[in-house]
């Protein structure tokens, strides 16, 4: 599909202004772990993802990661061009997590359009509420809940995404997104696989019990 077809808000532009915002579009693809962002200063433009999928995590005061929030087809990477919202203090990094399409978007010409559309000033606007709130619930999981919890919402998480029980994914994987140690990782593993709600193998981790996932998630 079009871009046209994956900015939500496009009949809401002015023709003028539809043409500008194409004839600026750069289509670039990035292989699997390939850093798009890193740093406050990184400003290289808005993300619009035609493919693939993208992480962007922080580092905890020890220099783990911890995943914040996920950017899948369709969805726009505010986070990867900080300088259209002044406000972001924090430090985002992004990682493709899977071989990913995207249109890059400068970043003056979404600022001239944030300047003269309201529909794209109350897009950005809602879309930065949405995800701060995402943010915020991460960072409260990571403060307040134990690591059982944490990890049972992931593992559900994964699978939701991948529509698949059998997760490609290791053990350190898994402690990146949490901002955890493997060690932990595997000990809360292996006590699930104890209480029959996973099977674990070399690299893998297959839900046997979705449903007591979910009651411990809750």
């Amino acid at each position: 599909m079009s871009f046209q077809s994956y900015f939500p808000i496009w009949d809401q532009l002015q023709p003028h202004q539809q043409r500008r915002l194409l004839n600026s579009l750069t289509a670039q693809a990035v292989k699997r772990d390939t850093f798009l962002r890193g740093g406050s200063k990184d400003c290289a433009g808005l993300l619009l993802i035609r493919a693939g999928q993208l992480r962007a995590f922080v580092y905890s005061e020890e220099g783990r990661e911890i995943t914040i929030f996920r950017l899948f087809e369709g969805d726009l990477c505010l986070f990867c061009a900080p300088c259209v919202i002044p406000s972001i203090q924090f430090e985002v990094t992004i990682q493709a997590e899977k071989d990913t399409e995207f249109w890059s978007i400068p970043v003056g010409v979404y600022q001239q359009l944030m300047a003269e559309s309201a529909a794209v000033a109350n897009y950005t606007n809602e879309l930065m509420a949405s995800r701060f709130s995402e943010v915020m619930s991460r960072m409260e999981q990571f403060m307040w809940r134990s690591m059982d919890r944490r990890v049972a919402a992931f593992l559900l998480q994964e699978a939701a995404i991948e529509g698949t029980c059998e997760l490609r994914i290791t053990h350190e994987t898994i402690a990146r997104h949490l901002g955890s140690h493997r060690e932990v990782v595997t000990r809360t593993l292996r006590e699930f696989q104890g209480a029959g709600m996973v099977q674990l193998s070399r690299g893998k981790v297959t839900i046997l019990d979705k449903e007591r996932l979910t009651d411990l998630r809750a």
